[in-house]
């Protein structure tokens, strides 16, 4: 079992949500995933931490990773029960990784 990973900022804009991390979960270069099936077939942090997401929310669209940022996007934009769920799978991410 890990440690909590804590969001220190968020922020939506349309249909993207961009969330701060206290944790780098990638590189500088990044990672980028259009969905669960393209994600599933890495085996580092931010692949399945997309994987997570997608699976959390059907409406997720892209998922990247860079260090301690992560950018959603989500068609039909973001209500605060889809972003606290992703928040919540992003905080919960090392506690059962």
């Amino acid at each position: 079992m890990g440690q909590r990973i804590e969001v220190v900022d968020t922020r939506v804009t349309d249909d993207s949500m961009i969330v701060t991390t206290d944790r780098s979960l990638t590189g500088a270069d990044g990672e980028g995933y259009a969905s669960a099936h393209g994600a599933a077939g890495e085996s580092t942090f931010g692949a399945k931490l997309a994987s997570d997401l997608f699976e959390s929310d059907d409406s997720i669209s892209r998922v990247y990773v860079a260090s301690n940022v992560i950018i959603l996007q989500r068609e039909g934009g973001w209500l605060h029960d889809a972003e606290a769920s992703s928040n919540r799978v992003i905080e919960e991410f090392f506690l059962y990784y």
